[in-house]
């Protein structure tokens, strides 16, 4: 009888993954609520609404996460120059405790027993969402098939869950097959696996989706002012065109349009996962790579160099690792969090930023309130 075992809230894409995980675990007797989560990601939620519906969820919920994704974590991560490895700007560690956090109060609202996701064995996501679940509510149960044997036996390719999928009724729209995975939010896209997992093969050029080519960028540069305020950005002038943004989500989406057009926010690297393996990754990071940029430059101006060093050593490396590990609710980030907060007292200012061809060069800046006093 289905919903004998007790109530699942799982985390649901619309894929073929998390539609074949939804049938799955009604067949294993499990009422299913199916959870989806807008963090700016280009889908269409109203048709994976309707997906879920049709596949047995017996509630589905989206949900518009954008604004507490923009303000209580990107905006914070760009405050402490979050960067791990060096060069990777953080983006799909920073979307997971919002997503996760939802997914557990809508879980102890409606009663739900279990939490599930799609996320492999073999990656950091897994670890990310499993640790914030039971630092928000750890008496929750998480079901996790890709590491139960009696799920990733039973569907051990992509031809195994399109049967399942024919069985089940579940609709699959077809579409042209890509040789790598994909993440997407507001902040950036990932690439990963396929071809890439080769970490001597070039990117095909058809694979970047946020941003163009800078060799096929515009020939005139575009120059913005952005506006801190302690840190985080409250205003951004565009003098091209005269465009002028102040709210947040909205902000943050101009930037990566402005961005886009210009080509900045590219990177591929390899790095290293919590879970011991290497991985190459290639990611858009555009608007955040230009607030990183200037946020830096008007801290030059505004902090001193000793605090400005200390807090490098000892809140931003170490939230980093946090942020990409997955510890977000955890003691220790909560207090480096507060840390960061107290280094951005003075960072109000402007800074006017040139964009051109993939590169953010800066032009100027001036200090405003007690910033203007170091």
């Amino acid at each position: 009888m289905a919903g004998e075992k007790g109530k699942v809230l799982l985390a649901y894409s619309g894929g073929l993954d998390t539609s074949c995980i939804l049938a799955w675990l009604i067949e294993e007797g499990y009422e299913v609520m199916a959870y989806i989560a807008d963090v700016g990601q280009e889908e269409d939620f109203e048709a994976a609404r309707e997906k879920a519906l049709k596949v047995g969820a017996s509630k589905v919920f989206v949900e518009d996460l954008k604004e507490e994704f923009v303000k209580e974590l990107i905006f914070p991560a760009i405050q402490a120059n979050a960067i791990y490895e060096s060069v990777y700007l953080l983006g799909t560690s920073l979307a997971r405790p919002v997503i996760a956090r939802k997914q557990i109060e809508i879980a102890a609202r409606e009663g739900c027993q279990f939490v599930s996701h799609g996320c492999t064995g073999k990656g950091n996501d897994q670890v990310r969402f499993e640790l914030a679940y039971y630092a928000l509510k750890p008496d929750i149960q998480v079901i996790a098939p890709w590491r139960l044997p009696v799920f990733f036996e039973r569907f051990a390719g992509r031809k195994d869950l399109l049967a399942f999928a024919a069985e089940k009724g579940i609709p699959v729209f077809q579409t042209a097959a890509k040789p790598w995975s994909t993440d997407e939010n507001l902040f950036h896209i990932s690439y990963e696996a396929g071809i890439l997992e080769d970490p001597n093969v070039t990117p095909p050029k058809d694979m970047w989706k946020l941003t163009v080519d800078p060799e096929d960028a515009p020939n005139t540069p575009e120059r913005i002012t952005i506006t801190f305020d302690k840190g985080i950005p409250v205003k951004v002038i565009n003098h091209n065109d005269g465009t002028e943004v102040t709210e947040p989500v909205a902000l943050f989406t101009y930037l990566n349009t402005v961005a886009r057009r210009n080509g900045i926010g590219r990177i591929d690297i390899v790095e290293s996962r919590f879970i011991g393996v290497k991985s190459r990754g290639c990611y858009e990071t555009p608007g955040g790579t230009i607030l990183r940029n200037a946020h830096k430059d008007l801290e030059g101006l505004t902090l001193d160099g000793q605090m400005r060093a200390l807090r490098d050593t000892n809140i931003t490396a170490p939230y980093s690792k946090a942020l990409y590990n997955g510890l977000y609710f955890s003691p220790e980030c909560e207090f480096l969090n507060q840390s960061i907060a107290f280094s951005q007292r003075n960072v109000t200012g402007d800074v006017k930023v040139k964009l051109y061809k993939g590169n953010t060069v800066i032009e100027g800046r001036i200090a405003r309130g007690d910033g203007a006093k170091l």
